[in-house]
């Protein structure tokens, strides 16, 4: 069941940020660096205003397209972050795009009304879950950007056209490894307090095992990057792999719960 947002002053800025990121996602060849910059700043401070809205307006409301919209706003906050640090790093257009379809999804599906009546430390539950998201984000994103530089170099195209391939690959693993921390703290927040949080113990559902699946995945990650120096095609499929996992313990879970089964829990 597809719930319509109550909020009107919602609708419009959601409306107005998805436009203010389709702009630069369809014409960045047309507007230059100037231009995109100032698009994304536009889109991401709107993007922000609708996030605030909708979680803390009158009726905050929670689910796997309001996630996936609080993801990519991280994700384009890391990028605005280390745009300063390297100003050769190239990925506007996907981010606007994937900043539009985002909102456009969480006003299609803003999601079921949020319950913070069984513990006050559920809102930092999710936001330990949501940053975590974010992070691993960021780890895609620059996998991404690490697979396209090793492209350019087989193809023998401009070395300084972007980020150098091993600063590119620290920083994957460093977003890697600093959304396992926030993993594993948020795994054993449902574990231990899932009582006070939720109103009811751990179980193994879906949500817990594609969690677990994927931790495991991110920590085999890790040791293969310290043991064995994984890198390149095998240290990027296992980090996509990892993603997926976490993708559908959530997302994946709450889109089922809500779309499909048309239930809130």
């Amino acid at each position: 069941m597809i719930l319509p947002s109550a909020s009107p002053l919602g609708w419009l800025l959601a409306l107005a940020a998805a436009a203010a990121y389709a702009m630069p996602a369809a014409a960045a060849s047309r507007l230059g660096a100037a231009g995109m910059r100032n698009a994304l700043l536009v889109a991401w401070l709107l993007h922000g205003a609708t996030l605030v809205l909708g979680l803390w307006g009158e009726a905050p409301r929670f689910g796997f397209a309001p996630a996936l919209s609080m993801t990519a706003w991280l994700v384009l906050t890391v990028y605005a972050v280390e745009k300063q640090l390297f100003p050769q790093m190239q990925a506007r257009w996907v981010l606007a795009a994937l900043g539009a379809v985002a909102i456009v999804l969480a006003l299609v599906f803003p999601g079921q009304p949020l319950h913070v009546s069984a513990s006050a430390w559920l809102p930092l539950h999710l936001a330990l879950g949501i940053a975590c998201y974010g992070l691993f984000g960021a780890a895609v994103v620059h996998a991404w950007l690490m697979t396209r530089a090793e492209r350019h170099i087989r193809q023998a195209e401009d070395p300084h056209s972007g980020i150098p391939l091993l600063t590119l690959e620290r920083l994957t693993f460093r977003f890697v490894a600093a959304g396992f921390v926030l993993l594993t703290a948020t795994l054993l927040a449902g574990w231990l307090f899932g009582d006070a949080l939720y109103g009811r113990a751990w179980r193994w559902d879906h949500k817990a095992i594609f969690s677990l699946m994927a931790w495991i995945t991110f920590a085999t990650l890790l040791l293969g990057r310290a043991r064995f120096g994984w890198r390149g095609r095998t240290a990027v499929g296992v980090l996509y792999a990892g993603a997926g996992l976490l993708l559908l313990a959530y997302v994946g879970s709450r889109f089922v719960l809500e779309v499909i089964l048309g239930r809130s829990a």
